[in-house]
């Protein structure tokens, strides 16, 4: 299925819409998200934000009134050579840092001079997934929860360090570009919408 992220402020539009192309939905709760099936055979699954279990009514409102994101949050977004984090608490934006630091990119030479080239690289992405580190790791104290993204490997080195071993990783991942000032400030007002997995019923052949 198909992932979006819906606003909670858009999720009466979308489910409108939704019904509107394949009549109105039979709705029921079930592992943690509320899931609809229209006449045509579509369907969708919506999950709350921050991976929390959704167990309330099936009602669109009352899955809406329970997207309620956590008092204090982070996000880490982490790719070779960039990071971005920010601590987040009642809805604001209280601490964030940015940084680059330079990775070179891969190399076509052979034998010594590719060897060499391969461990000046990861000695650069070390380097650099310690200093996000450092900054995660003043950014995000006393976070126990953040959304993530980038790179899932370089956000797990990050992570491998002591000082963050309290942060747990929720959804959904933000498969994002290199982690600037503005890609950050997008992944912290979405971070909040619901996750939406919509599969639509094919069409005659």
């Amino acid at each position: 299925m198909p992932e979006v992220l819906v606003p909670v402020a858009r999720w009466p539009r979308w489910l409108a819409n939704f019904e509107a192309s394949h009549g109105t939905a039979d709705l029921v709760v079930g592992e943690g998200a509320l899931r609809g099936a229209a006449p045509d055979g579509s369907r969708f699954v919506v999950r709350l934000p921050f991976s929390r279990p959704y167990d309330g009514p099936p009602d669109p409102a009352a899955l809406a009134a329970a997207a309620v994101a956590p008092a204090g949050w982070g996000v880490l977004l982490v790719r070779k050579g960039g990071f971005a984090v920010a601590r987040i608490e009642r809805g604001s934006v209280v601490a964030s840092k940015t940084g680059q630091r330079h990775v070179q990119g891969r190399t076509k030479a052979g034998g010594q001079s590719q060897q060499r080239f391969a461990r000046r690289r990861a000695n650069q992405a070390r380097e650099a997934f310690e200093a996000a580190a450092d900054h995660a790791a003043r950014v995000l104290a006393g976070v126990d929860v953040v959304v993530a993204g980038g790179d899932r490997t370089a956000v797990t080195e990050v992570l491998a360090d002591p000082r963050l071993a309290p942060v747990r990783v929720v959804g959904p991942w933000f498969p994002v570009p290199d982690p600037r000032r503005a890609v950050l400030e997008k992944v912290v007002a979405d971070a909040g919408a619901l996750v939406v997995d919509v599969e639509n019923a094919p069409g005659p052949p």
